[in-house]
């Protein structure tokens, strides 16, 4: 993976105030996957918008790891759905259109 697209964890836990025990939890869940290269641990630049959800989640609102696992698991969930109507929804039009 490209050293450009990855975040050292460290530099997370500094900006945000945070435990590396914070960010090997989320990992446990599977909920982050952390990269590790010349014994340090990143994370993909991609995913720190999602982190940043996480932390906020557990700091302000005081949701457990647990808790987040779940958040996260329904708004994926939605996510899809929401794509499924989606489609269903051209598929119908295209189907209206032909009568």
């Amino acid at each position: 993976m490209n050293q450009d697209e990855l975040v050292a964890l460290k530099i997370l836990c500094t900006h945000y105030e945070v435990d590396m025990s914070f960010f090997s939890r989320l990992h446990e869940l599977d909920l982050i996957e952390i990269y590790t290269e010349k014994q340090v641990d990143y994370v993909h630049r991609d995913k720190v918008g999602d982190i940043e959800r996480m932390i906020r989640l557990h700091m302000e609102l005081d949701i457990n790891h647990e808790g987040i696992d779940t958040i996260f698991n329904l708004l994926d969930k939605i996510d899809r759905l929401e794509s499924e109507v989606t489609s269903m929804r051209n598929k119908l039009r295209r189907y209206e259109e032909d009568l």
